[in-house]
């Protein structure tokens, strides 16, 4: 083909993808849905023109559209590694692991039973072999990330369904696509009837094999970013070659995923991308990435669409039978997963609860597109495929996309209308009469204001001041009519939480922005925002309480970096963690003290001022949960804290300083070469800036030892022994310390956080400086109480030859010893111990 024609459909082809956007807004119809009608007009155009006897003005150009080189490696060599890693490093994951059961379930589960029941549906009522039955199951069991994730984004679907649908479409090609090749090799070698457990039992190395590939990838790529970390044109170079390498890299060195590497590529680069690259680098990163998957989003639909007229050339009356069998078999596996599985796992407490509209919703969003036709594609250019064989997969895979696109996409905005998934609440309908009310008298105020300083013709401010007031009269009266005056106290407590949350979350925008906080903070503390909205939504007051009591947990990975310090003597993560947790709560706290001011400013006028002060004092209680939680670290590692804090005030600094000197540039006091050379000296000193102090865990035990007043009476090589042999142990909230009846090999003292003693029925609570289980090694007896902790609890362990030569040696020890014994009969006991007698 000519280069200069070759150019020019390509032009042409960006022309129509930047027209499709407004085309789709003015139609009211999804973006991926416009773009396959187009490619589809396109194809069965070229196909017409070169066919007809009209005229052969256009034969060239028609040629010039079928010849384009549009091949199966193609869509997935090419365009499907760009769209995946947006996805990933677009994604809320933290969010996304909150979900992590249905989406897999979806992801995994739902694709192979899809795949099954297609595959036996259509060898019950056809001729075909069950081996190309399941390849074609295979091939329209996925759902197509760029069609699914274009259109949720598009419509006002709610942010748990869009999550869960986008984890879906993101993470079911692999096992499709997985399946997808085993299958093909099954017909390419002419076997009709595949062993079930010969083509599962590949599984575990396309999966493991891609994430380790997509792992290295992003890690060694992640080092090079940090290598250039002055030159961003070079960071975003890097960026792009990172998916490339892990899908061929996995696909043609190792025989594995590429699908899976590209995500775990993305995924690794999405979580820890954050922490070692610049916020500003971070965002203008995403923004490249969203470009880049826009173009090629938009370019597979075209070209996937152009194939269509080609595929549906050589359709026969028999076929549609077949694909109304797809299309019926397909609804049926993903509803039985979705109304049947899913329902299962929620009432055995494995999946959280995903309410029947968004199921529905779920159903009927499952589209396909481009990686179907290109995975269909790929069988018609097999030359060891029968020719029938070929032309039937073409036509059932094409057939069923074009049913979900044609018939699922243009009514989904519609089916989630009827769900009432895209409407206000009563309560919040309600709720907007008087936001407008309250909005509208603070716009008044503005505009007067702007019309006496301008000076405004009098007779034009009239005018428009009784056209305004009008607006505003019937804005309060609809504000305080009876449906508004109805909204019960319990309803604005949890508008007025939810707007507080969403305030918080634009606080901490903001900070990022400012390069205040790291990118990866403000993830970690958005995602913790997130959850407080949806707990306010849910369950009210109680739902907000219960997500910022779930933020100042330690969270899942806590169990397993306690293991490696508690057992394995590994203290690098746990020092990381306990960092970054550092850094959460020093930043959690600037931002609270912040929002008292717009529960005061803002969310008085509209709820009034019951509610904000029931909103002050439910701040005021996070406030002192996380002052709690700081204060317990701050008596572990003294220090710590106040270098985290000057390193806030100098990152704060920089960007004051940053500011002044944007501001005399765009005032034309300093010239362009001197802005330069003070923002490059900015520069310098903010990488320096931007490095977190190391947390030395074993360099704190000593202060902390010192600060216990049970050794108060030692002396200091005492301490120094005492220290060496004292381990730090680490418990989260609920986690069981010791049970009763266990053996007693160890005494605990509490260095923060708290835990709770039961004995008997009986229930007490210990705190910082209180110890336990020092009867139990004493007497040798097993332990008589359970101790669970009841906040993220850091212990010092002593073992019992430590703790009885330390008793010999301190009398306030021996004191705190006897003073803990409570009842006659243990009294006695203590009396006769040789250790509690020395006095």
């Amino acid at each position: 083909m000519d280069i200069a024609l070759l150019i020019s459909i390509t032009a042409l082809l960006f022309l129509v993808i930047a027209a499709a956007e407004p085309l789709a807004a003015r139609l009211s119809l999804p973006y991926s849905v416009i773009l396959a009608c187009l490619g589809i007009l396109i194809g069965a155009g070229a196909i017409f023109f070169l066919r007809t006897d009209l005229t052969d003005a256009l034969n060239p150009v028609a040629e010039a559209i079928l010849a384009l080189p549009i091949r199966s490696n193609v869509f997935l060599y090419v365009f499907l590694p760009t769209l995946l890693f947006q996805a990933t490093l677009g994604m809320n994951v933290r969010r996304m692991f909150d979900d992590w059961v249905p989406i897999l379930t979806l992801a995994v589960v739902a694709v192979v039973a899809a795949t099954l029941m297609i595959g036996y549906a259509l060898a019950w009522v056809s001729d075909l072999p069950l081996v190309v039955c399941l390849l074609v199951g295979s091939i329209v069991s996925t759902t197509d990330p760029s069609a699914v994730v274009g259109i949720f984004r598009s419509l006002s679907a709610p942010r748990r369904l869009s999550r869960i649908i986008e984890g879906e479409s993101l993470l079911n090609d692999a096992a499709a696509i997985a399946l997808f090749g085993l299958f093909m090799s099954f017909v390419m070698l002419g076997v009709p009837d595949p062993s079930f457990s010969q083509a599962f039992s590949q599984f575990p190395m396309l999966i493991g094999g891609g994430v380790i590939t997509g792992l290295l990838v992003a890690r060694m790529a992640l080092l090079l970013m940090q290598w250039f970390s002055r030159y961003e044109l070079a960071q975003l170079s890097v960026s792009v070659a990172v998916p490339y390498l892990a899908y061929v890299g996995a696909e043609q060195m190792f025989g594995a995923s590429g699908v899976i590497a590209v995500v775990a590529a993305g995924l690794t680069l999405n979580l820890t991308g954050p922490g070692h690259l610049s916020p500003a680098f971070w965002t203008n990163l995403r923004e490249e990435w969203d470009l880049l998957a826009h173009w090629a989003g938009a370019l597979i639909f075209i070209l996937a669409a152009l194939l269509i007229p080609r595929l549906m050339g050589e359709v026969r009356p028999g076929d549609y039978a077949l694909i109304l069998v797809v299309i019926l078999a397909a609804f049926v596996a993903r509803a039985l997963i979705l109304f049947g599985l899913l329902p299962l796992l929620t009432l055995m407490r494995l999946s959280p609860r995903v309410e029947r509209p968004y199921r529905v919703a779920i159903l009927w969003g499952g589209l396909r597109g481009a990686v179907t036709l290109a995975l269909a594609l790929a069988v018609t250019e097999s030359q060891s495929v029968p020719v029938e064989t070929k032309r039937l997969v073409g036509i059932l895979a094409t057939g069923f996309t074009l049913f979900t696109l044609m018939v699922q996409g243009t009514t989904l905005r519609w089916v989630i209308g009827r769900l009432g998934l895209d409407r206000l609440s009563p309560l919040d309908a309600a709720l907007s009469n008087q936001v407008i009310a309250v909005a509208l008298q603070t716009v008044r105020e503005e505009v007067a204001t702007t019309a006496e300083s301008y000076e405004l013709t009098r007779e034009t401010v009239r005018s428009e001041a009784k056209r305004f007031a009008e607006r505003l009269d019937l804005a309060v009266a609809r504000a305080e009519s009876d449906d508004n005056t109805k909204i019960l106290d319990r309803d604005r407590i949890t508008l007025g939480l939810i707007a507080l949350a969403a305030h918080e979350r634009e606080a901490i925008l903001t900070r990022f922005r400012e390069r205040a906080i790291s990118s990866r903070l403000s993830e970690r503390i958005l995602s913790d925002v997130d959850r407080l909205i949806e707990g306010a939504r849910v369950g009210g007051r109680n739902g907000y309480q219960r997500a910022a009591r779930r933020s100042l947990r330690y969270g899942g990975t806590f169990r397993f970096v306690a293991f490696l310090h508690n057992r394995l003597h590994i203290a690098g993560p746990m020092a990381r963690m306990t960092a970054d947790r550092f850094e959460a709560l020093l930043a959690k706290r600037l931002i609270m003290r912040d929002l008292h001011g717009f529960i005061d400013n803002r969310i008085r006028r509209i709820h009034g001022r019951r509610v904000a002060e029931l909103l002050h004092e439910l701040l005021n209680r996070r406030v002192e949960a996380v002052e709690t939680a700081l204060e317990g670290l701050r008596l572990q590692y003294p220090g710590y804290a106040e270098e985290l804090e000057r390193r806030f005030i100098r990152r704060t600094a920089l960007r004051l300083e940053e500011h002044e000197y944007n501001a005399m540039r765009e005032d034309g006091l300093i010239g362009a070469e001197l802005h330069m050379a003070l923002m490059a000296d900015i520069g310098r000193r903010r990488q320096k800036a931007e490095g977190r102090p190391a947390l030395d865990l074993a360099m704190r035990k000593n202060e902390l030892v010192r600060q216990f007043p049970l050794f108060a009476d030692l002396d200091e090589g005492e301490l120094k022994r005492l220290t060496r042999v004292l381990k730090t142990r680490y418990y989260n909230a609920g986690k069981v310390i010791s049970r009763k009846d266990s053996p007693a090999r160890s005494v605990f003292f509490v260095a923060s956080g708290a835990v709770e003693q039961e004995i008997a029925g009986q229930t007490t609570r210990l705190g910082r400086g209180d110890m336990f289980g020092q009867m139990s090694v004493l007497t040798r007896k097993p332990r008589r109480a359970q101790i669970t902790a009841i906040t993220p609890t850091s212990l010092l362990e002593l073992d019992e030859l430590a703790f009885r030569r330390v008793l010999k040696r301190s009398k306030a020890l021996r004191q705190a010893v006897r003073d803990s014994v409570s009842g006659k009969t243990k009294i006695e006991e203590a009396a006769r111990l040789p250790e509690l007698s020395l006095d």
